[in-house]
């Protein structure tokens, strides 16, 4: 038979069995979350089996259910999606790229050229999940330097600063698309220009993504500690941003890595509570923007790490479902990677070696790539690959299939 309930029921449900709870005992942890008092526990459990068949809660209660499993309201219960396509931002900018092109060439710059140039930077910061690499990073670097050669014109002060700041943005993008490649050195001199132009410019969200991207390299290379000084310097200089989220999320990754789950739990609180806070992205494509959703990936990728199997597997569940158009259309490839990384960790530590191999071959076969994200996650399953199936051909083949992935990237070479 076919659950026909919506994906949100089926989450509450799974969620509350992952966590070993009765119906009552998601009813009393409710109880905890809620800033009032909630009516008779009998009446609150009458009111659970309703929505876990698919009679959706009211905004009271949406946030208090969230907060019970760890998530933002919007992550579990999706405001209606806004993604408008190409057609929108043509017709809110009134310009096609050779229109863009012919009016910087002019010795001057009206808020209309501007206007385009910032839906421009927006659309290619919305391609990110989904252009291929290397025409990304060339279309990326194509229009930094056009933006760049604005400075070379009659701007007014105003106009400096958006010109600076959207620099800066394009400058995020292109050291996110090399890092992805596997080019550190560029990616790094990159991310520096950018914290560069937001400091010039005064732009404390383009400050914080710096810093967050540092917080990802150290990461991925190991230093667990940068890490968590990568995300502190950024919550200081973006506090009030979106960017804040991601840094907590990066942080709490880092002390998963280092094997406190308190402070993974504090990290992790403290960016739901930004999260909850902060109102519904407007460009859920945008790779600088924190949807509700990526805070569900960050949770998914802790909670593998501190051997909480059950809930990293509803999670990357969690992770996939939203990530895939009705139609089998990824959205998110590289999120979906990471959480079929998880699916095959969990698999393998429950004896299942040829459901952990699918998983884990299925991720290294994205066109859509960020290879150093890819192989540190991997290299997490190849650990448990290796202590408990190492005679096995077939993990073989997955641990030199992984290798060879790692040669292809010079410095990213799992361990």
């Amino acid at each position: 038979m076919t659950d026909d309930r919506p994906a949100w029921a089926r989450r509450i449900a799974a969620e509350r069995q992952a966590r070993d709870w009765s119906q009552r005992d998601a009813v009393r942890a409710l109880r905890a979350h809620a800033p009032t008092e909630l009516p008779a526990e009998d009446s609150m459990i009458r009111q659970w089996k309703r929505w876990e068949s698919g009679q959706a809660p009211n905004d009271f209660y949406q946030p208090i259910i969230a907060a019970v499993f760890g998530t933002v309201t919007h992550a579990l219960f999706p405001a209606p999606s806004r993604r408008d396509g190409d057609k929108e931002i043509l017709a809110a900018s009134g310009m096609e790229t050779l229109e863009i092109v012919s009016r910087l060439n002019r010795s001057d710059v009206d808020s209309a050229t501007l206007d385009a140039l910032r839906i421009t930077t927006d659309r290619l910061c919305s391609e990110y999940p989904f252009m291929p690499s290397a025409q990304l990073l060339v279309e990326g670097r194509q229009w930094l330097r056009r933006v760049v050669d604005l400075h070379t014109k009659s701007l007014t002060l105003a106009q400096h600063r958006e010109v600076l700041a959207l620099s800066g943005w394009l400058a995020l993008l292109v050291g996110c698309v090399e890092y992805d490649t596997g080019d550190r050195h560029a990616a790094e001199s990159t991310r520096r220009a950018a914290l560069s132009l937001a400091t010039e410019s005064d732009h404390p969200e383009v400050a914080g993504w710096a810093h967050e991207m540092r917080a990802w390299f150290a990461l991925t290379t190991g230093d667990y500690r940068g890490v968590i000084a990568a995300a502190q310097a950024g919550a200081e200089a973006a506090a009030n941003h979106s960017v804040a989220v991601q840094l907590a999320g990066q942080e709490a990754k880092a002390w998963a890595r280092l094997g406190d789950r308190r402070q993974v739990e504090v990290a992790l609180d403290k960016g739901r509570r930004l999260l909850e806070g902060m109102p519904y992205p407007e460009n859920l494509d945008n790779h600088f923007v924190v949807d509700p959703g990526k805070f569900d990936f960050y949770a998914m990728d802790c909670y593998r790490l501190v051997g909480e199997d059950r809930l990293a597997r509803t999670l990357a569940e969690e992770v996939l479902r939203a990530g895939t158009d009705f139609d089998g259309t990824e959205r998110s490839p590289m999120r979906n990677a990471e959480a079929r990384v998880t699916l095959g960790v969990t698999a393998a530590r429950e004896g299942d070696l040829e459901q952990a191999l699918i998983h884990g071959e299925r991720a290294l076969q994205g066109e859509r790539q960020s290879v150093p994200s890819l192989i540190m996650t991997s290299r997490e399953l190849a650990a448990v690959m290796r202590q408990r199936y190492g005679t096995e051909p077939a993990a073989q083949d997955y641990l030199n299939h992984l290798q060879d992935l790692g040669r292809e990237k010079p410095g990213f070479l799992p361990s």
